[in-house]
């Protein structure tokens, strides 16, 4: 029976981080592919785990400068992101946080209309060149295609984690691989990028060959529902993206942690499909009922 005598990992007061990922998929030979990043070894945050392309959210994500080289306004972007209670500019800001770390990261460009290479390669020197992101847009006659991505969840880093990371709010957008563009991690953040089906990507981590935490790890389990990546997209236009906050909790002597839907979780209603809880047992989270827990 899960119990909370054992000692809690320590709280952190310190309010979450803004954030933004991008979950970017295509369709391969054996169905949908998700594509996962490798961050440097020596990274301050999650180094030498596999992540999604994704970073903080920046000032200068929020600048109005932005508008006029976007596809959809804030107020548009507030209403997708479905949250009220967050202001148009971060609003704006989150969903340019999430182009610009998947270009930067993953060398992949959403813009209107469809960047030829030469564009691509431009737009990397002038901003190589610390021209604004904006400028350098609209100076290549192209717009940021912030339509091509869907919120998917939301996380907020528990203020008692099992792992000692920093504590973000990162809103996952769902986005799929442009017709000719291809990914190719930036050598410096990241530093090895994989393709994989998520219930391989899911038995490398089970065989210890890679690094994931729960957001990933969860992601990975509700796209394996999905045969195509046209799938996963008509279920992010279906629902609103969920608002996930894990709740700590002990089982004896072993920390895990629940999600929606949980006995443990205060929220009654499950958020997503998978595992409602998981252990954290030899420095790896799982399901409490083994592999195939992910898939139930």
């Amino acid at each position: 029976m899960p119990s909370s005598a054992a000692a809690r990992p320590p709280a952190d007061d310190a309010p979450p981080r803004d954030a933004a990922s991008v979950v970017l998929l295509r369709d391969g030979a054996h169905g949908l592919e998700v594509l996962l990043l490798r961050r440097h070894q020596n990274s301050g945050v999650l180094g030498g785990l596999y992540v999604f392309p994704g970073g903080k959210l920046d000032v200068a994500d929020t600048d109005a400068g932005w508008r006029d080289a976007l596809d959809l306004p804030p107020d548009i972007l507030q209403a997708r992101l479905n949250e009220a209670d967050t202001p148009l500019p971060k609003a704006q800001g989150l969903h340019v946080a999430a182009l610009r770390e998947l270009y930067e990261e993953a060398g992949v460009l959403l813009a209107l209309p469809p960047p030829s290479l030469e564009q691509t390669q431009t737009l990397h020197t002038r901003l190589q060149a610390d021209e604004a992101w904006p400028q350098a847009l609209r100076g290549l006659n192209l717009r940021g295609h912030v339509s091509a991505l869907l919120p998917w969840s939301r996380w907020i880093t528990p203020r008692n984690p099992p792992v000692g990371t920093p504590r973000f709010d990162t809103r996952f957008f769902l986005a799929l691989l442009p017709a000719g563009q291809e990914a190719a991690h930036d050598d410096h953040e990241a530093v090895e990028s994989l393709w994989l089906t998520p219930r391989d990507a899911l038995q490398r981590y089970w065989q210890r060959e890679i690094e994931l935490i729960p957001p990933q790890l969860m992601a990975l389990a509700q796209l394996a529902r999905h045969a195509r990546a046209a799938d996963a997209w008509q279920e992010a236009l279906s629902r609103r993206a969920p608002c996930i906050q894990p709740e700590h909790f002990m089982d004896g002597e072993v920390r895990a942690m629940c999600y929606p839907g949980d006995p443990l979780h205060p929220i009654p209603e499950r958020a997503l499909p998978g595992p409602t809880r998981l252990r954290f047992v030899q420095k790896r989270f799982e399901p409490f009922d083994g592999f195939e827990g992910w898939f139930r």
